[in-house]
């Protein structure tokens, strides 16, 4: 093999150890926690992460105990390795084990020197895709030759899959929210391209809709996953899905690529209690592209 396809992503909890590994490194990064001083940035980190890790851990126990990032992401790598037997196809996740340094080190032992850098979000953030990039560039040996993919948020075959999944769940009255990983709007302010890039791909989506005939009463963009008392991009979710009493909603997770415990436990099952209680009559999540055949077939395009 002369070539190695390094996928990208956050990571996840398979138990409650690596939760609490995945909080604390979450919290340590200077992308998300945007504090300078290191010892000050592990000291909140800890703090943080010990007064979650009780409360994510009881979310992740009505999921099954396990985030289903891992299952569908070695899905999706074996797919892609059988696709491209002559290229090494590895993970690396940013907070939980498989982590960047092991895929460093597996491309070492396999002595390849070109490799593609896949981060597996579809719109630009620092605290994803440069977070991604950033640990596995810092740590990397200068002899490798790092090709980096763009996002792909306007890929025709991408947004197709997402097409794919909204028609297929798709039913007469019914209102469509595109929702979408919130972010404290400092971070937009301080140049963050990805509250911007959100919103054209819904606007890219909402057309390709319109183009094949697949009506929605309306078609909204609203942001999840708000925490703390700071300012964060708005309209949250909770605060969309008031306008919609009596009415049928159906959820696509547009910031996602692979389900998680963000789409599995909070949208599927903390906002649905939302929905119930605001008296909406249908309320349905999409999945995410995960490792369909579709959402390969769109990586060998992006890769070519």
């Amino acid at each position: 093999m002369n070539k190695a396809l390094v996928l990208m992503n956050m990571g996840g909890a398979r138990n409650k150890a690596e939760l609490e590994l995945f909080l604390r490194n979450m919290f340590n990064d200077e992308n998300i926690l945007t504090i300078n001083n290191k010892f000050m940035r592990n000291m909140i980190a800890s703090f943080i992460t010990l007064s979650r890790i009780n409360s994510a851990w009881e979310n992740y126990e009505a999921i099954g105990g396990k985030s289903p990032i891992n299952d569908i992401s070695d899905q999706l790598q074996k797919k892609l390795q059988d696709k491209l037997p002559e290229t090494f196809v590895t993970q690396a996740m940013r907070y939980t084990p498989p982590l960047t340094q092991k895929a460093i080190r597996q491309i070492q032992e396999q002595k390849i020197k070109e490799i593609v850098l896949l981060p597996l979000y579809p719109q630009y953030s620092t605290t994803t895709t440069k977070s991604s990039l950033d640990e596995f560039l810092n740590n990397c040996p200068e002899k490798f030759n790092c090709t980096i993919v763009d996002p792909f948020y306007k890929n025709q075959t991408f947004n197709q899959c997402i097409i794919n999944e909204i028609k297929s769940k798709h039913k007469k009255d019914t209102h469509l929210i595109f929702s979408a990983h919130g972010l404290p709007q400092k971070i937009v302010d301080n140049g963050d391209p990805y509250a911007q890039q959100v919103q054209e791909h819904v606007r890219i989506l909402s057309s390709m809709l319109e183009q094949q005939s697949i009506d929605f009463d309306s078609v909204h963009l609203a942001y999840q996953s708000k925490v703390g008392p700071m300012k964060w991009l708005d309209p949250s979710l909770d605060s969309k899905l008031e306008n919609f009493k009596d009415k049928n909603v159906l959820i696509y997770p547009i910031s996602f690529i692979i389900d998680n415990s963000e789409t599995d436990f909070e949208l599927d099952i903390e906002y649905r209690e939302i929905a119930q209680e605001l008296g909406i009559k249908e309320y349905n999540v999409c999945k995410c592209v995960n490792d369909s055949d579709a959402f390969v077939d769109t990586i060998m395009e992006l890769i070519s």
